[in-house]
């Protein structure tokens, strides 16, 4: 009886991708990056009591571009640059202040740097399908 049910639920839920109408697994993995920034950027101004702002504004600006990503709209594209560039200017200020202090913190600025801007070419290659 488990067996039956276990291959039940692989079947219903194999066609995921069919479901969330993915054509692109890169620009949905992008729209899936700028989530996740999002949802850190807003626990990390909780955990700062909102007393950076700039954060925030990260967060949000990168929740709206996940939802242009996934919506497959051609404003995601500008989006995406703006975000990159405040990504870049944040990583290197974060970098400067704490290069050797916290290596996790360095980390972490390194890898978010590298990542926004691998997806910022990657969409920007993509482009063309992206609607309006």
């Amino acid at each position: 009886m488990f067996l039956i049910d276990a291959l039940t639920w692989k079947a219903d839920h194999m066609d995921l991708k069919s479901k969330l109408k993915v054509e692109d697994v890169g620009i949905f993995a992008a729209s899936v990056f700028h989530v996740a920034v999002g949802v850190v950027c807003f626990i990390v101004l909780a955990i700062v009591d909102f007393g950076l702002i700039h954060i925030g504004l990260v967060g949000v600006i990168s929740l709206a571009t996940a939802y242009g990503l996934f919506r497959r709209r051609l404003w995601a594209l500008w989006s995406i640059f703006v975000v990159s560039f405040m990504a870049t200017a944040l990583a290197f200020s974060m970098l400067y202040y704490t290069v050797g202090g916290n290596i996790l913190t360095d980390t972490a600025m390194i890898v978010y740097l590298v990542l926004t801007w691998i997806f910022t070419v990657y969409v920007a290659s993509k482009r063309r399908r992206l609607e309006f």
